[in-house]
């Protein structure tokens, strides 16, 4: 097992260019189950999570090609289950139910289990997949739907804390191959579910509303191959541009949808940053005296949960006192308290976090619980004075293409090394 050591007071400049998005990879590979002919995806990452969505599909039966971040997919025939073995280290898996009732009328997928930063059922998903006339059972940690006809239909996914995403990915998924009009309300309207819709409209699926709460899919009776390139992944960008805030002399990131950012830019303007934005990169400069922010994590397009972490990292050094309040996971605190062990002074009252900043963080050993808390650690690493030793840092490899390289190439002192 791997650790990562950040040898913290060396500043940052230059560019790099942004990688594909993990969260929209995981469901259009899903979304290659649909149809019979070959589909040619772009800009997939090269991360353990779209390594484990590989496996899983060529357990299904899918042939696979890979190389230089294009991969190949034709999923001539198709298994209907994936059992915990295959599924198990990772709970975006789940998304293969979809698919898999549209093209085979039934499915058997193991229940991913619990996630560290909350509770994240899938109940909404199998409300959907009931709605659209699907029979399912729960039982000995599997969850088996079926359907011989699947019909549209009128649902609402919207939860507790919002919208499900995956939830919103996986009902699409079999809507598009069911009989007649299906109507999502309170569907997820983030960049990676457009990215989805429009593969699968490449696809021949009829849907519309993508990017609104309410989605529009007329069931067509079959898919056909398409070549798609992934969108950039706004969460790796707004960890940069944090990257460059927490210690930069001024970075550029490439290859960026500025507007699928904006929550994150505008904070950071909020805060005291320069950015200067182009079609296609964002530049962050220091500015002079940074001022304390109050955020709140909302559905897109608000402030996302992916990004709390990073921010609370700046922040800690950003004097004065700042509130966050984590609306989607209540409970996505765990990085304060390593944060509080590199001297971070911090207050968790429920969901919500005041932080009051301080001069100066330094290194020590931490432990990564999550993905974005692991890149919370690496930018805190960044500007503490001395080394930072990070444990766990497969979360890391689980989102973030070569964080440790990229950061590398612009300057940090950042080294992985094998744990004792």
């Amino acid at each position: 097992m791997d650790k990562i050591l950040v040898h913290g007071g060396h500043p940052l400049s230059g560019s790099i260019k942004i990688s594909g998005s993990k969260n929209s990879a995981l469901p259009i590979l899903a979304a290659t189950l649909l149809t019979r002919e070959p589909c040619v995806l772009r800009h997939v990452p090269d991360l353990s999570d779209t390594n484990y969505m590989l496996q899983i599909l060529t357990h299904l039966g899918a042939g696979v090609e890979r190389a230089s971040g294009t991969v190949s997919v034709r999923a001539e025939k198709v298994e209907s289950v994936a059992p915990y073995d295959v599924v198990r280290k990772m709970r975006a898996s789940v998304c293969v139910l979809g698919p898999l009732l549209g093209r085979c009328s039934e499915a058997t997928v193991s229940l991913p289990g619990g996630c560290i930063i909350g509770d994240r059922p899938i109940d909404l998903h199998l409300k959907g997949f009931e709605a659209l006339g699907a029979a399912i059972r729960v039982e000995n940690g599997n969850v088996k739907v079926f359907a011989p006809n699947l019909h549209g239909a009128v649902i609402n996914l919207r939860g507790k804390f919002g919208p499900t995403v995956l939830g919103t990915d996986n009902v699409l998924m079999a809507a598009v191959l069911a009989e007649g009009t299906t109507v999502i309300e309170g569907a997820a309207a983030e960049p990676e579910v457009c990215d989805l819709a429009d593969f699968l409209n490449k696809m021949g699926a009829k849907i519309e509303g993508a990017g609104t709460r309410r989605m529009i899919i007329e069931g067509v009776k079959e898919l056909h191959g398409a070549e798609h390139a992934i969108i950039p992944d706004r969460i790796e960008a707004g960890t940069f541009l944090v990257a460059g805030a927490v210690c930069g002399n001024g970075i550029t990131i490439n290859r960026v949808e500025p507007k699928h950012v904006s929550a994150v830019t505008s904070a950071l303007t909020d805060a005291g940053f320069q950015l200067q934005s182009t079609k296609d990169t964002i530049t962050v400069s220091p500015n002079g005296a940074l001022k304390p922010l109050k955020l709140t994590t909302e559905p897109y397009p608000g402030f996302p949960t992916d990004m709390q972490a990073q921010m609370c990292a700046l922040l800690s050094t950003t004097d004065g006192i700042s509130v966050v309040t984590e609306n989607i996971f209540p409970q996505r605190y765990m990085h304060l308290a390593e944060l509080k062990r590199m001297g971070a002074r911090v207050e968790i009252e429920g969901a919500t976090a005041t932080i009051q900043g301080v001069e100066q963080l330094l290194g020590a050993p931490v432990m990564a619980s999550d993905l974005r808390a692991s890149a919370a650690l690496v930018l805190a690493g960044l500007k503490a004075e001395g080394v930072t030793e990070i444990s766990r840092v497969y979360h890391i490899d689980r989102g973030y293409e070569h964080l440790d390289e990229k950061l590398g190439a612009l300057g940090a002192h950042i080294e992985r090394v094998k744990a004792d």
